[in-house]
């Protein structure tokens, strides 16, 4: 039988603490560059999204890879493979905090890279996989002179989208991949987000592509022709 606790003797407080965030840095030939941060998704790392963002960034981009503030452990495919570590952004538990952190990570790195003239601050782009998409669409919408671009793949969007007063119109351009066989995002609720993206956003494009909750290799060529466009001078 557990104890029994009177509920009037339990006071909730709370602590506030300090965490470090990680991010992986690759820097171009020439600074100020355009810059890339790149957010990967849930159970990923940012050595992992730094190889995808290498992928699609153009030779003259700065690239941060920013990795999620939640651990935990996971197994690798292989059976009898060491244990590995995987990283998010979000938690059910006070989601709000996560997103303070999110967004004060990515206000920090930007300004940061800016004083130290490696990054144009009027080139800053956001990319996102998975889970990270409605985070940096919540970002893009709330903080709307940061940002030049933001780039989603396979994720969605803001689940207070429609009713929350927080966001905002902004100018940056809205570029949102999705795969017609992914499983999380599905074709049919994918198909209202360009309608959706554009009551706040005046440049918004949408592509669907034969692929599963994934990064194909024509995402990664239309999101490098994207950044090619919208990152020159």
């Amino acid at each position: 039988m557990e104890p029994q606790v009177a509920p009037q003797s339990i006071t909730e407080r709370t602590l506030t603490a300090e965490i470090k965030l990680y991010y992986d840095l690759h820097l171009p030939q020439q600074t100020p560059a355009p810059l890339l941060i790149a957010l990967h998704g849930y159970g990923a790392s940012m050595r992992q999204m730094m190889r995808e963002a290498r992928s699609v960034a153009p030779e003259d981009f700065a690239i941060v890879s920013l990795q999620g503030p939640y651990q935990h452990l996971k197994e690798a495919k292989e059976p009898d493979g060491p244990l590995r570590f995987g990283f998010g952004w979000l938690t059910n538990f006070h989601p709000e905090e996560s997103i303070a952190i999110h967004q004060h990570a990515l206000l920090e790195v930007t300004d940061l890279l800016a004083n130290e003239g490696i990054a144009d601050p009027k080139r800053v782009f956001l990319l996102g996989f998975s889970q990270s998409c409605a985070l940096n669409y919540r970002f893009a919408f709330t903080h709307t002179d940061v940002l030049r671009g933001v780039i989603g793949i396979c994720g969605g969007l803001p689940g207070d989208w429609e009713t929350s007063e927080i966001y905002q119109p902004t100018e940056a351009s809205i570029f949102h991949l999705s795969g017609e066989r992914d499983e999380f995002y599905p074709s049919a609720r994918t198909s209202y987000y360009p309608a959706q993206l554009r009551t706040r956003a005046r440049e918004v494009e949408c592509r669907s592509y034969d692929a599963g909750h994934e990064i194909v290799p024509a995402m990664r060529d239309d999101t490098r022709d994207w950044l090619k466009e919208k990152g020159s001078d």
